[in-house]
């Protein structure tokens, strides 16, 4: 009798409210001003969503220097510091700003932070966009911390005003040690009043975590520098079960599939729905036709658009197929 290889898809998965948002925001901003608008690094970590963006007009650049003088120009979802802004008004930018509300909560807590006094320990990667925003807030006063090991280096006294916070897209659990670290090297250490992971990383991870249980080998879906994504096939190898990256359909690597019966699926916060569907049809050619939803908790949370991109004439915001998976 033939084997029955499967694929279990888990929900949620892919795109989160902040990326949707942004999307949409460059979608709109090439609908109204037309080509070219100007996005200040990728808007989001995705290859086919910078492609597909690319191809409509948006033009993308590492720093808003490259941007011409009046030109309008999108901030990309993960932020930018306030030298990033200083820098765009004195070329007379005209910014659409499309960070994420999350990232923008933990830029007002820096602020917040740095005015009250206390040392800023920001727990994150240091080459992320997200903490260079950020760490940006108050530089003078902010310090990385990567790892736990980071905590016992750090040079200052254990009776020092500190307060922590966190890059959104982080592992709960590895953070969670650097937490626990942090309390124990500085007791009075404050923090968020909510979590800084966002709840988009939550719960892919949550979900993740489910699907290395259940299955023999994870494949997450997401570009290479997606730190979210990263992390999720992070959290299933912690799990026990192989995992791997996938940036589309076409990386593939069909030796992975030795042995393997059963395939759990998840994609990033950045990745669109296409490119989980073209991995189901490359692995349903391999002999992988049962399908299974595994699902966890429902999102629902959308995030204001700015209202300068409303139709003038409805005060509504129109379809932006790319953001919406419509197209």
């Amino acid at each position: 009798m033939k084997e029955t290889k499967r694929i279990v898809l888990a929900e949620p998965r892919g795109f989160c409210a902040g990326v949707r948002r942004a999307i949409g925001i460059v979608e709109r901003a090439l609908d109204l001003y037309g080509a070219p608008v100007y996005v200040r690094k990728e808007i989001v970590h995705n290859h086919r969503v910078v492609g597909e963006l690319t191809k409509r007009g948006a033009v993308f650049v590492d720093t808003e220097e490259e941007v011409p003088e009046g030109a309008v120009c999108v901030f990309s979802a993960h932020g930018v510091s306030p030298a990033v802004r200083s820098a765009a008004a004195g070329r007379r930018l005209d910014v659409i700003d499309a960070t994420c509300p999350l990232v923008a909560k933990v830029h007002q807590e820096a602020v917040r932070y740095a005015r009250d006094g206390f040392t800023i320990l920001l727990v994150g990667h240091a080459a992320h966009e997200e903490v260079e925003g950020t760490y940006g807030e108050a530089p003078e006063r902010t310090l990385i911390v990567e790892t736990v090991e980071d905590v016992a280096l750090l040079d200052l006294a254990d009776d020092t005003p500190v307060g922590y916070l966190t890059q959104t897209t982080l592992s709960l659990d590895e953070t969670a040690r650097v937490v626990d670290a942090l309390k124990r090297r500085f007791p009075h250490i404050v923090g968020p009043h909510g979590d800084d992971i966002c709840y988009a990383s939550q719960n892919r991870q949550n979900a993740v975590k489910e699907l290395a249980r259940a299955n023999e080998l994870v494949l997450i879906v997401g570009s290479p520098n997606s730190s979210n994504s990263i992390r999720m096939v992070e959290v299933a190898r912690d799990r026990g079960a192989r995992s791997h990256l996938v940036p589309d359909a076409g990386h593939l690597d069909e030796s992975w599939l030795q042995g393997v019966s059963s395939v759990g699926i998840s994609s990033g916060a950045s990745a669109p729905e296409l490119l989980v569907r073209e991995l189901v049809e490359k692995l349903a050619e391999l002999g992988y036709g049962d399908v299974e939803v595994a699902r966890g908790v429902t999102e629902d949370l959308v995030f204001a658009m700015p209202a300068r991109l409303t139709d003038p004439v409805t005060g509504r915001i129109p379809s932006t197929p790319l953001a919406e998976e419509t197209l």
